[in-house]
């Protein structure tokens, strides 16, 4: 990098003249890591536990998971479930309901640390409570 000797007050202007001698490679990284300075200020940045928490407040089950749950469930309205289908099932409903209270959990702790109730987080965050009850059989 080149070398400059700076003798008025740094201003914008004075900035940009110095910044016009760089090179063409010297303007190129310094653009660069601007640009990487700009963009740290503008990106939120989220305290680690707030990010865990979000983390835990986004988990569903797995699309394959997700897929086979919703196959199973047809099958059972359906009343052709099998033994072993309505026991695939209720592990199914069971890991759903897991996650579902480690994710209630999450929210409880997320809005504690925000000030504000889980209804207000829910609703900044976009989420909307569950429709459905894993199609559990009664």
């Amino acid at each position: 990098m080149t070398n400059m000797q700076i003798e008025a007050p740094l201003t914008h202007k004075n900035l940009l003249e110095t910044i016009g001698q760089f090179s063409q490679i010297e303007l190129e990284q310094f653009v660069g890591e601007v640009l990487t300075l700009r963009a740290k200020r503008q990106a939120p940045s989220l305290p680690r536990r707030e990010s865990e928490l979000l983390l835990k407040i986004n988990q569903h089950l797995s699309p394959e998971l997700q897929d086979r749950f919703d196959a199973l469930v047809a099958k059972r309205q359906d009343e052709i479930l099998t033994t072993a289908e309505h026991e695939e099932l209720l592990t199914l409903v069971e890991q759903a309901e897991r996650i579902d209270v480690e994710r209630i959990e999450a929210l409880t702790q997320l809005a504690k640390l925000r000030g504000l109730s889980v209804d207000e987080l829910m609703d900044r965050l976009g989420i909307k409570p569950p429709e459905c009850d894993y199609g559990a059989p009664n």
